[in-house]
């Protein structure tokens, strides 16, 4: 068993079960995720616009800050703000 990461992964997918047990079993091997094999959901976010979910995601991982998905995290609203005042 690999030793368990405190890292958070960000990314979109249209089944989420399917993209956890895939992360979880190394199906990407040269993947980010291979560096766990304990990850668990901690929030979605379901929205019909995929393009708004990709601008989203690109944003989150840009700002590059554990503390900010942290705050996602605790206040899920947050995203929405975000949404429509970034109009991602």
């Amino acid at each position: 068993m690999l030793q368990k990461k405190d890292i958070y992964y960000v990314g979109e997918t249209q089944n989420l079960d399917l993209r956890l047990s895939q992360h979880n079993t190394h199906t990407f091997t040269k993947g980010f995720t291979k560096a766990a094999e304990d990850w668990e959901v901690v929030l979605t976010y379901q929205n019909s616009s995929r393009t708004t979910i990709l601008k989203l995601e690109r944003f989150i991982k840009k700002m590059k800050s554990r503390v900010f998905i942290q705050k996602l995290i605790q206040n899920p609203e947050l995203i929405d703000k975000l949404i429509f005042d970034k109009k991602l």
